[in-house]
């Protein structure tokens, strides 16, 4: 027998497949091994510190080791480690988190439904509105519409959704009925001499004329986050919503609303539907909702989508759907607790008292000749970087910027030549100024390298 490899670099090459990465190139590369982490902060098995100016997937709002999300953890395991909500069953964490989340909607909603990710909770929402058009005889009304550059899930059915090639490449995607209207970025997308409010009307104008193209009793719903994330956080144009939700509601389309990564106040409401004003039909939840130190999402259905559904299952019989960890009692013990934490410590006005300084960096290195534009609301940014002699192949001047970042002990994403900046919701003006620093000293030692 072959004798294992020692280190868990070599462990980590020798049998695990990753997301998100060049299968061939990690072989040759190896990986980043996080051992812990403290606030802001994670540590590499090398000692090495950095700020987690991603709050790991966008979602460590109450920051790493938070020992009371550790504490409701073992106190739920020792009571109940474990039960489903099948067939009528349930347990107190999944009731009280259900109560809480339908309490704290901005819009009023009728039912929680828990999933495990951001991904299940919108597959899910794709099944529950394909259920509801047969249960309302309008079997024709299945075609969903979400956008250029949206970013959905990895499922199949919310990788369709996902308005990003590489979501769809060799994985014969998207399925039928997924359509994909305009990306609302202003910069990339906008006509000569056009406006914002232009710009808007005509991102809306081009949604209508889709609907109207395909039939708008064939439309069932329209799937957008408040603000794009892994797209490039793409904050929406002045104008933008307050032109697209009449559209829906004149052709009464279901409107979706992706809080997955916008929930529990990265843009300085608890919602970003209460940011922009939204009236959605359906939320899907998740990241935050845990600050991921345990997988659970939920989604938020109103009266209008619940009750031709629980029609439906009356006249089946049964609602043929779940998942064997819906509503776990341990994720949902921690949600809970997370979400005490936002509340108790305010963290939704501190995102607001603190954004001013972090729009204020961020602005700044759009500054930079490397730089064409910076986008950001809230604790959520990113600066776009070009460089002519790099155009050709998008991405790489990206990550190199990202690799620059890491050795200054910043971790960031890189989206193309977008670089994101998304830290824990508990980050410190301090903190802020740090991570910036470390951003604008690796941009320049990228611009002078070239």
């Amino acid at each position: 027998m072959n004798q294992l490899p020692n280190s868990i670099e070599a462990r980590d090459v020798a049998f695990q497949l990753h997301s998100y990465m060049d299968a061939r190139k990690h072989e040759e590369n190896g990986p980043l091994v996080i051992e812990k982490g403290d606030g802001i902060f994670v540590e590499d098995n090398n000692g090495k510190r950095y700020i987690e100016g991603m709050a790991g997937l966008w979602s460590v709002a109450v920051g790493f080791g938070e020992k009371r999300l550790v504490e409701a953890a073992a106190r739920q395991m020792e009571k109940l480690p474990y039960y489903h909500t099948f067939t009528g069953k349930t347990h107190g964490p999944s009731v009280e988190l259900a109560e809480k989340l339908v309490a704290m909607a901005p819009v009023p909603m009728s039912k929680a439904y828990f999933t495990n990710s951001g991904s299940e909770a919108n597959d899910t929402a794709i099944k529950l509105i394909w259920y509801r058009s047969n249960a309302l005889g309008k079997p024709e009304r299945k075609k969903i519409i979400s956008r250029v550059r949206g970013y959905h899930g990895v499922t199949i059915a919310s990788a369709s959704l996902t308005g990003l090639p590489n979501n769809h490449r060799s994985f014969d995607l998207p399925i039928e009925n997924i359509l994909h209207t305009s990306s609302p970025h202003y910069r990339s997308m906008k006509k000569d001499g056009e406006s914002e409010q232009d710009f808007a009307k005509r991102c809306a104008q081009d949604l209508e004329d889709m609907i109207l193209a395909e039939g708008p009793e064939t439309i069932a719903a329209f799937f957008a986050e408040p603000v794009m994330g892994a797209g490039g956080v793409v904050v929406p144009p002045e104008g933008y919503w307050e032109a697209v939700q009449p559209i829906l509601k004149k052709y009464d389309i279901l409107f979706v609303a992706d809080e997955v990564i916008c929930g529990f106040g990265r843009t300085g409401n608890m919602f970003g539907t209460e940011t922009f004003k939204l009236e959605p039909d359906i939320m899907t939840l998740s990241k935050a909702l845990s600050s991921s130190y345990l997988p659970m999402s939920a989604l938020l259905v109103n009266e209008k989508v619940y009750g031709p559904v629980a029609d439906e299952s009356h006249k089946i019989g049964v609602w043929g759907h779940g998942y064997t960890a819906s509503g776990h009692p341990v994720a949902a013990a921690v949600a809970l607790e997370n979400l005490k934490i936002i509340e108790e410590r305010d963290l939704v006005g501190h995102v607001r008292d603190i954004s001013p300084t972090f729009l204020k960096r961020l602005h700044a290195l759009s500054e930079h000749p490397l730089a064409v534009e910076s986008r950001g609301i809230g604790l959520i940014g990113a600066v776009e970087l070009h460089h002519d002699e790099m155009s050709k192949t998008p991405g790489v001047l990206g990550a190199r910027t990202n690799m620059a970042f890491h050795e200054g002990g910043l971790i960031s994403r890189n989206m193309g030549d977008s670089m994101a900046f998304c830290p824990p919701l508990i980050i410190s003006e301090k903190e802020v100024n740090d991570m910036f620093d470390i951003a604008e000293a690796g941009i320049e030692t990228i611009s002078k390298a070239l």
